[in-house]
């Protein structure tokens, strides 16, 4: 049996960030069931390891869903600011896009991962590899974590496995287990920030396409609840882009989504028909159309859903066809027939039910001593580095905790 003050488990952001932060005259141990540390960073910002964005703090508090307030401490006690410093003063130079994404200058993973590793061995951080954690048990000496090979006893644990998506990572849903067996509640693992796909799709042909910031509504049961603006994007066989996977947390199977393709309501867009027949009644409603900023190729494909020749010119529309031309593009439907899977999506929503946890240091409300970080817990953050800056600042909360009981 081996003894040590804390014990970690997972080798991610999370894992590897909080470690990095404990007192350095402690034992600290970090378990990893891969053979490599930091697995999903490397496919984070497709490769480029997007660690997080560069608008204001408060910001971010919107961007993971209902359960943004829940951050609000780890978020304001490790900022974005303070994340890019941590590592620009480590010799890690950052940039950012246009959309305010931030990536190391190499845009190379490994440039964060080495840096994180590095901050563990000088906090003397024992990092164990290939060390799949078997169970965990509270003692009143602490707790007894198992693996494959040895029994550790610790004092603490932080446990930062991740949630399911993107299984080749390692993130299988192992630190669910562990958490139900101290009687934590779990909220369903979904996928999020996933495609979805979509029954009767007839925009095949149109795959690669895109709408900029257009208004997505979301119906369940012929009622809609909750509605959303975002880029979109088609697909061979659905929809898919930041509007998309942002707003696909609250998704299921069944749901309807209607998308307003030009952005205005249903009565403007009518009465532009209108007078734009009075004052030229021989425009097609193609070349109509394409003044709102829509791709052609999209144009002909709502119109040829709707059986209409591309060509028909304004002044030979009926009422009824006029009206339909005004629902489809300002209130087209797609029933979702599918959402992306774990392998496809590219954070978890749900996970340990956030009244169960500490805000303030990230520790469990039932089990002195546990601790958790990030997004083992319910909370999934937007596309554009959210949920790493998550999983930075509550691995960073949690080992601030810990480190006041030294």
């Amino acid at each position: 049996m081996e003894h040590c003050d804390t014990l970690v488990i997972g080798g991610g952001p999370a894992g590897l960030f909080a470690a990095s932060h404990l007192h350095k005259g402690s034992k600290i141990v970090l378990l990893e069931k891969n053979i490599n540390l930091g697995e999903k960073l490397n496919i984070a910002g497709s490769g480029r390891c997007n660690i997080t964005h560069t608008g204001p703090i408060m910001d971010f508090i919107s961007k993971y869903g209902d359960n943004g307030r829940f951050l609000r401490n780890a978020l304001l006690s490790f900022t974005n600011l303070d994340l890019i410093s941590f590592f620009n003063t480590r010799g890690v130079d950052t940039i950012c896009d246009a959309n305010g994404k931030v990536f190391p200058k190499s845009e190379k993973a490994v440039d964060i991962i080495d840096t994180l590793i590095t901050e563990c061995r000088k906090r003397g951080v024992l990092i164990k590899t290939g060390a799949a954690v078997l169970s965990i048990r509270k003692t009143d000496d602490g707790f007894l974590v198992l693996t494959e090979k040895n029994t550790y006893l610790t004092r603490q644990v932080i446990i930062a496995t991740g949630g399911k998506s993107y299984p080749a990572t390692g993130s299988t849903g192992d630190g669910y287990k562990f958490v139900k067996a101290f009687g934590h509640a779990i909220v369903e693992p979904r996928p999020s920030l996933s495609p979805v796909f979509i029954k009767e799709y007839m925009f095949a042909g149109i795959s690669g396409v895109s709408l900029t910031n257009r208004p997505i509504h979301l119906y369940r049961n012929g009622k809609k609840i909750r509605e959303y603006h975002g880029d979109i994007g088609f697909t061979h066989k659905g929809l898919s882009g930041p509007g998309i996977l942002d707003f696909s947390r609250y998704f299921l199977t069944g749901d309807m989504l209607k998308i307003n393709m030009i952005d205005l309501p249903l009565d403007t867009l009518r009465d532009n028909l209108i007078l734009a027949n009075e004052k030229n009644g021989k425009m097609s409603v193609k070349n109509f159309l394409k003044k709102y900023d829509l791709p052609e190729s999209l144009i002909k494909a709502v119109l040829e859903g709707m059986n209409m020749d591309v060509s028909i010119t304004l002044a030979c529309l009926t009422k009824q066809m006029r009206n339909q031309i005004v629902d489809q593009f300002c209130n087209h439907p797609f029933v979702i027939g599918k959402i992306g899977s774990f392998q496809v999506a590219m954070a978890t929503t749900g996970g340990i039910h956030l009244k169960e946890v500490s805000p303030k240091t990230m520790q469990s409300r039932l089990v002195e001593g546990l601790y958790f970080a990030g997004e083992l817990m319910d909370i999934d953050g937007d596309t554009g580095g959210y949920n790493i800056q998550a999983a930075f600042s509550t691995g960073f909360l949690a080992a601030n905790a810990i480190n006041k009981l030294v």
